[in-house]
């Protein structure tokens, strides 16, 4: 595994040395990163996602390119094939959906490429949850509604019952709960959160396909999700979001803009520091 990046490193995201693994986005080509975008449409080989990268981002930015669908390959057949192509002078591109750190398998890919000495980078994208967020038109985080963000996942092949914190999660009160890998089990989520007790009026909201053209909204609570998922057929490719926070209401005024944005005097010339900082977060 290579060193993280030290202080006097260079850290632009387009001219490092080696792949790139580069997060393609939620699915609206327009959601490519600027440093994404140009590292797909320099690239002679790119290494896709399958279905889960929008086929007009690939079309618009990767048609000049050998394009690969990593979708039932291996990592024996995979790294080969990038290393390979690296080592004889191509220009590779790893592109994942999404952002790479979340429920990705990129840095098991990268550290096989390293074991070939094969450098590695990460290039983040935009995650589905903040392109659901802008699609239900609200914020993960309001004041006096959601404090905090989890990113998490239902029991399942690859999770086991006791390793399923979402009933944790949503009993916090104050938290948004963002459901990755979950649209084939959220009948079976629901019914173990009411099982467990949990208000059946809380909101929930399940956007599939967040950002591409066929975007789907679903709205609901936990008692009356599921049935309403199960009706419109969907299995997979859907972010699923609980929480208050989900309604974009019942929020109180933040304090980011001093008493000015709460309805008082407009703000002086002076040096507010706490003010200055906290729009810079």
């Amino acid at each position: 595994m290579s060193d993280p990046v030290d202080g006097d490193a260079d850290t632009g995201f387009t001219d490092k040395e080696g792949i790139p693994f580069v997060g393609a986005g939620p699915g609206d080509p327009e959601l490519l990163t600027v440093a994404g975008r140009r590292l797909v449409e320099e690239a002679d080989l790119v290494v896709h996602a399958g279905s889960l990268v929008n086929s007009e981002l690939l079309d618009e930015y990767c048609d000049h390119a050998e394009q690969v669908n990593s979708v039932g390959k291996d990592l024996e057949e995979l790294i080969p094939l990038m290393a390979d192509a690296y080592e004889s002078g191509e220009t590779v591109v790893r592109l994942h959906s999404g952002d790479p750190a979340v429920y990705g398998a990129a840095l098991e890919q990268m550290d096989a490429l390293e074991s070939e000495g094969v450098p590695t980078y990460l290039v983040p994208g935009v995650t589905s949850a903040f392109a659901a967020s802008a699609t239900l038109r609200t914020q993960l985080t309001l004041n006096e509604v959601a404090n905090h963000v989890v990113f998490t996942r239902p029991q399942g092949r690859t999770l086991s019952a006791e390793e399923d914190h979402i009933s944790d999660f949503v009993g916090f009160g104050d938290t948004t709960v963002c459901i990755y890998l979950g649209t084939h089990a959220v009948e079976e989520t629901m019914d173990r959160l009411l099982d467990e007790g949990h208000d059946p009026e809380t909101p929930v909201a399940v956007v599939y396909h967040a950002s591409w053209p066929d975007e789907d909204v679903i709205e609901g609570t936990i008692e009356t999700i599921g049935q309403k998922v199960s009706e419109a057929g969907y299995r997979a490719s859907a972010l699923v979001m609980i929480g208050e926070a989900v309604t974009g209401s019942d929020y109180e005024r933040s304090f980011l803009y001093g008493d000015w944005a709460r309805g008082g005097d407009a703000p002086n010339d002076g040096d507010d520091s706490e003010t200055q900082e906290r729009d810079t977060q």
